[in-house]
């Protein structure tokens, strides 16, 4: 007799951050309120924006197009965008199966010791034999050194500071009684604003906070997940005996 047994699937850190990052919010919204996902707030947040732009290409079977957009996403540091990167390879979603290239990338999302990204690592690293293992320490150097937080993190940086000074038109950014009128993203065309403070967050804007920020959305374990696992033989269980009343 065959049961399907559950346990952690390979897929369960794609559907994961396919769950967290559709449209209209690419973060969760006790974290992120959605009302900031304007497209000014997107393009001075080119993590999340090519994440959400690359799950809707996933969405639409758009591999390719999804595969590139996730880098994008990846090359600012984006930890999802890098574990679905990982599964992509690993799966063979849209690209030839290459698990050693799979484990590069994971290891790049687990990085900041992400609880299901690194578990999920760990999970790909037992799969490997020792051949793909030397395989994917030599493939992961350069890819870590283009994608890991000391390259990646800069990078995204230096935008939130310059789009934030822009955005403002302060060095110091003060936004004082500013009024945002979107006119993109969720509260678009509904008559509603936001405030200076809440668009200009200092967990939106200043490096720091942002940082902090993702470590508290993605260090926890996602929860509501459930994954189906191989098939497993599993013995006939032998009939319980009789109760003295059934006899």
């Amino acid at each position: 007799m065959q049961a399907l047994h559950v346990n952690v699937a390979p897929l369960r850190v794609l559907m994961v951050i396919l769950a967290l990052a559709s449209a209209p919010a690419v973060a969760q919204q006790e974290k992120i309120d959605p009302a900031v996902l304007t497209e000014g707030f997107l393009a001075a947040h080119p993590d999340l924006r090519w994440r959400a732009e690359g799950v809707r290409s996933y969405e639409r079977k758009d591999y390719a197009v999804a595969l590139a957009e996730f880098r994008r996403a990846a090359y600012h540091g984006d930890k999802p965008a890098q574990a679905m990167i990982a599964e992509m390879y690993w799966n063979g979603v849209g690209v030839e199966v290459d698990r050693p290239l799979a484990y590069a990338w994971m290891d790049i999302a687990a990085e900041r010791l992400y609880h299901d990204f690194l578990v999920r690592r760990e999970g790909m690293w037992s799969a490997l034999d020792e051949a793909q293992q030397r395989d994917a320490l030599v493939r992961g150097q350069p890819l870590m050194a283009e994608y890991g937080d000391d390259a990646a993190k800069p990078r995204l940086e230096k935008i939130l500071r310059r789009e934030s000074r822009r955005a403002t038109g302060s060095r110091v950014g003060y936004v004082g009684n500013l009024t945002i009128v979107p006119f993109t993203g969720p509260l678009a065309g509904t008559g509603m604003t936001l405030t200076g403070e809440e668009y200009f967050a200092p967990k939106y804007w200043q490096p720091e906070k942002y940082w902090e920020l993702q470590d508290t959305i993605w260090k926890a374990p996602l929860k509501g997940r459930v994954r189906v696992g191989e098939v497993e033989n599993v013995p006939p269980a032998s009939a319980p005996p009789k109760d003295d009343k059934d006899r």
